[in-house]
């Protein structure tokens, strides 16, 4: 009861930081027996939360850097998540003793629960997989070589679109399972390390076809800005799209990486990236030409939405936004490495939301009874869910007002950028025509680059 009521707590975070979490592969999760999870490690504890929030398998235990457990407040949570503490080489001279950590393992897997595992060994912010360690082959062939089960190993890719970022979105990618059976255990019995080492590098490639990997940041960013002027303005991709499309981009990419017509066109794509910084502009705002009247219309609904929504986001106004500041400034000054800046707002807005919620009903009862404090906590999950829209519409409204600025005022360089970005969809498209992997099928149909806006 109570760990359900823990992943209740967890799917209802999850689903308020992500504005959307898209999830491919259920199919491949097998309905019974332990399981590994081995997932990509982009975003420290909230990439566990996500598998628990979303794997449909559970209980859902998860190996966690101990670091975590030296923030004493978040310690009760990281046990009733079913989080096991993992002394890593890097923060201890390489001197470290993981035997109990790895026994936990062995016994929660031998009683046929599931276990969620990050091979990479470190939460980081690289473009890419680093180097799998070898853990994860090594806890799956030792669990079969000690007779009392098997286990099978789910590559998960956790693709995130501004991981960081309150309402930003998540795809969670599940691969076809590894079985971890006889042929994997005999060669176990007779070649120990070679064998953990294959069983790295296949699952290293199972885990690549679930994630998004470029060689760095900067070849990302011209794969996804390239991406974006293929993409026909009629398509509304998901995230899983975004990303199935952007992994294609990068595999034609580092196959094509020498063909002159190629490096012509990155070259000439990276300077109109510049020319858009330089004059605080967003591709998307050059797609179509912005009429006064258009953008005007689009202002007063968004300020009728914020109208909207005010009534109901005023009573926990003054409750939400000191937690949601406090949150943020937990998250990016007390965050011991960059990865972590999510976990800790997360988890800095579970210890002060309840607990104010839960001051301010004491302090309601007291005076009116438990009924009004009942009725004040209502309300306030209410206005907490108000304040959220709310902030999109105010974000929202904020971004079309700059937009009309600046479009409205740089006027010929306005008109020269969209000429060139004109210029560049037209060589993208042709790019693709010419590189594209044949045996793909494609995307987008011929007529969805016809229509308007798409020139």
């Amino acid at each position: 009861m109570f760990h359900r009521l823990i992943i209740s707590l967890i799917r209802i975070v999850a689903n308020t930081f992500f504005r959307r979490i898209d999830v491919v592969g259920l199919e491949n999760i097998p309905a019974e027996g332990p399981i590994i999870f081995a997932g990509n490690h982009p975003n420290a504890l909230m990439d566990g939360w996500l598998l628990i929030a979303k794997c449909e398998r559970w209980p859902l235990y998860f190996l966690a850097n101990a670091e975590l457990w030296k923030y004493r407040m978040l310690v009760p949570i990281l046990r009733a998540t079913g989080a096991v503490p993992v002394y890593r080489r890097e923060d201890h001279d390489g001197e470290i003793d993981n035997r109990q950590a790895f026994e936990k393992v062995y016994e929660i897997i031998e009683s046929g629960n599931c276990m969620a595992i990050f091979p990479e060994g470190i939460s980081h912010a690289e473009s890419q997989l680093v180097k799998l360690k070898t853990g994860t082959a090594r806890i799956a062939l030792a669990v079969g070589a000690r007779g009392k089960t098997r286990v099978k190993i789910v590559p998960c890719g956790l693709n995130y679109i501004h991981r960081h970022r309150f309402r930003s979105q998540v795809l969670i990618e599940f691969g076809e399972p590894i079985d971890v059976g006889d042929k994997w255990l005999r060669d176990y019995e007779n070649k120990e390390q070679d064998t953990v080492r294959q069983l790295t590098e296949y699952l290293t490639q199972a885990l690549r076809s679930v994630t998004l990997n470029a060689p760095d940041w900067r070849t990302l960013r011209f794969i996804q800005t390239a991406r974006r002027l293929y993409k026909p303005s009629s398509a509304d991709l998901t995230p899983g799209q975004y990303v199935e499309l952007s992994r294609r981009f990068v595999d034609r990419y580092l196959l094509a990486i020498d063909d002159p017509e190629m490096q012509a066109f990155r070259d000439e794509l990276e300077n109109y990236q510049s020319r858009l910084e330089m004059l605080g502009l967003k591709d998307y705002q050059l797609r179509y030409p912005v009429t006064l009247g258009h953008a005007f219309r689009k202002i007063m609904l968004r300020g009728l939405m914020m109208l909207a929504l005010l009534p109901l986001a005023i009573p926990g106004a003054l409750v939400h936004l000191p937690v949601g500041w406090i949150a943020a400034t937990v998250g990016e000054r007390f965050s011991y490495e960059m990865d972590d800046i999510a976990t800790l707002k997360v988890f800095a807005t579970i210890l002060l939301l309840p607990l104010i919620y839960l001051i301010i009903a004491i302090g309601v009862g007291l005076y009116f009874g438990i009924w009004w404090a009942l009725l004040a906590m209502i309300v306030l999950s209410f206005s907490f869910v108000a304040s959220v829209r709310l902030i999109e519409a105010e974000a929202g409204l904020l971004m079309s007002m700059l937009s009309v600025l600046r479009l409205t005022r740089l006027g010929s360089e306005v008109e020269d950028l969209r000429a060139t970005r004109t210029a560049l969809v037209n060589k993208v498209r042709a790019l693709v025509d010419r590189l594209a992997d044949p045996t793909l099928p494609r995307m987008f149909a011929a007529q969805d680059f016809g229509q308007s806006g798409d020139k």
